[in-house]
């Protein structure tokens, strides 16, 4: 009896130890995939390599440690570089911390009122095309460094500068070597997870930055390696100076546009990395207040700005961790490595790191999603290319409100889907509206009226019975139509639905006339079709308030 007891006692603690085990093994692997990207990121974004550990750290043990989400990683992500390198050339390093510690505070903010599910309300287009419009420009900004040159700045000057860039690798050898190293870097992180067995689990950015590092130490052979100084070295605390500049309005815009991107792209991921376990799910209030928390630390340091991080999440998923455990160690290792054997770090080539980044351009590129989205959806196609094209043509912020805009317009369209139709019968000409009947309709809607005016007919109808919405600038071009024609000495048909969902009687304008008649013949049925045959089953009301017809004392029907 004891000894079973002392049997079930000891099965949690195995499994305890187990799990613990499982977690550290995950940090290990977590570790090795950030290492090279938190080093790559920095170096792209035009700052020192030591300021990308420092977020990587902050987002191991700030972040990592607060609830929110369970699996996700965060740390300087390559998606922000380009903003970074503009923000930095702009403004200069110093005021980096300022517009990352405001950011971060604002984002606490946000998840304080409980905003974070704001961000899962955008369009799934606007999403890829901005993936889509970082990645297109990371790519060819890291092909330059990738041969140990400096690209020649704005996108498109990167990507038209191809051809010079391959006549140069090609004609010096040593720029051929490192963009050798880039390419194998390259080739490494798509075919590596093919790899047998168990050596696939080793990230192939760590296989690259071996590799690269036994070719740089070879007779010979002089390609850029890695500048890492001291971490406490590269700590800039902002101070009254970079306060001062709040009062620039580009300082404001830089601080909104990094709240909003690194927001977005934090909350983007969970969504992504909830997808690929079982575990708990993400709580985005409670995430975007822990995203918040590390980015107001980053920025206290002066480092880059802390987003979660899909290659790194990915990574903790696949090794099987199921708590904060892991990605907080990984920042505990991030730190250590850093100050216990920076000299490690020197040894890494340049071109090795840019590979990493091209790689990781490509995939937030995501050229599949392209063709795919053409097949499913033409206008969101449209939406998702455009949000690309601007983002590449201008930046981050200018391209996601333009796409933003274009998502509005197009779902505004599509509710928008009224049928306006005119036609003339015997004395009366007809105007038939059915769908949503907006704004965006009001052009045909007027020109239907116009016409119906000028066909000189002594009898108007009006059937709106169709119409499933009418926004208030069709009802008040409506209304001003029929007392315009009213006042000609017109005789005006009026059908309209009950929109207001009191009930299933169709209501007509409020005006009580005597002898009006509900017609007790040729009733549409609305029920399927809004222009069916006529019918008995709807009911509505027709009211004509227009006087009597020379000659006719009669009340009109609904012929």
């Amino acid at each position: 009896m004891s000894g079973a007891h002392a049997r079930r006692a000891a099965a949690p603690r195995t499994a305890g130890k187990t799990d613990l085990g499982t977690e550290i093994t995950a940090s290990l692997v977590v570790f090795l995939v950030a290492l090279p990207l938190c080093i790559g990121v920095a170096v792209a974004s035009g700052v020192p390599a030591e300021l990308g550990i420092i977020s990587g750290v902050v987002g191991g043990l700030v972040v990592g440690a607060a609830r929110g989400s369970t699996l996700q990683v965060s740390g300087p992500a390559a998606g922000l570089a380009a903003l970074v390198a503009e923000t930095v050339l702009e403004h200069g390093v110093a005021m980096l911390g300022v517009i990352v510690l405001f950011s971060g505070l604002l984002q606490i903010v946000l998840g304080l009122v409980k905003l974070g599910r704001m961000f899962q309300a955008i369009s799934l287009a606007v999403v890829q095309g901005m993936l889509a419009g970082i990645g297109l420009p990371l790519m060819f900004s890291q092909l330059y460094p990738m041969a140990d040159a400096k690209a020649p700045g704005k996108p498109f000057e990167n990507i038209a500068g191809v051809p010079a860039w391959a006549a140069d690798v090609v004609a010096d050898p040593q720029a051929l070597i490192a963009a050798g190293l880039g390419v194998v870097t390259i080739v490494l992180s798509f075919v590596w997870k093919k790899a047998p067995g168990p050596v696939k689990k080793i990230p192939a950015a760590l296989v690259a930055v071996g590799i690269g590092i036994a070719v740089a130490a070879l007779p010979g052979v002089d390609v850029k390696t890695l500048q890492v100084g001291d971490l406490a070295d590269a700590v800039d605390v902002p101070g009254p100076e970079q306060f001062a500049g709040l009062a620039d309005a580009g300082i404001i815009g830089a601080i909104l546009t990094f709240t909003v991107i690194a927001s977005a792209e934090s909350l983007f991921t969970a969504a992504a990395v909830d997808r690929m376990h079982t575990g708990p799910r993400t709580r985005y209030n409670t995430e975007l207040i822990a995203q918040g928390a590390g980015n107001t630390v980053a920025g206290i340091l002066g480092a880059l700005p802390v987003t979660a991080v899909v290659a790194r999440s990915s990574a903790n998923v696949q090794a099987g961790a199921k708590t904060r455990i892991s990605r907080t160690l990984h920042g505990l290792w991030l730190l250590a490595f850093a100050l216990l054997l920076p000299q490690v770090l020197a040894l890494i080539p340049i071109s090795v790191l840019a590979g990493v980044l091209v790689h990781s351009g490509w995939k937030l590129l995501a050229p599949g999603e392209f063709p795919k989205m053409w097949r499913q959806d033409r206008g969101e196609f449209a939406v998702m290319t455009l949000t690309t094209l601007v983002i590449t043509a201008t930046a981050l912020l200018e391209g996601v409100l333009v796409g933003l805009a274009a998502g509005v317009v197009l779902a505004a369209l599509r509710m928008s889907q009224a049928v306006v139709r005119q036609h003339v019968e015997d004395d009366t000409a007809k105007v038939v509206v059915a769908g949503n009947a907006t704004f965006l309709r009001l052009p045909r809607l007027i020109e239907a009226l116009e016409q119906a005016a000028a066909a000189g007919r002594p009898r108007i109808r009006l059937d709106l019975l169709g119409v499933t919405h009418l926004d208030h600038a069709c009802r008040t071009q409506i209304d001003e139509f029929v007392a315009q024609q009213r006042g000609a000495g017109l005789r005006v048909e009026l059908l309209m639905p009950d929109l207001t969902g009191a009930g299933a009687r169709a209501k007509a304008p409020q005006e009580k006339v005597p002898d009006a008649k509900v017609p007790d013949a040729k009733v549409p049925d609305l029920t399927d079709d809004p222009h069916p045959a006529p019918g008995p089953t709807a009911e509505w009301f027709y009211l004509d308030t227009s006087p009597p017809l020379a000659g006719n004392s009669s009340s009109p029907t609904s012929g």
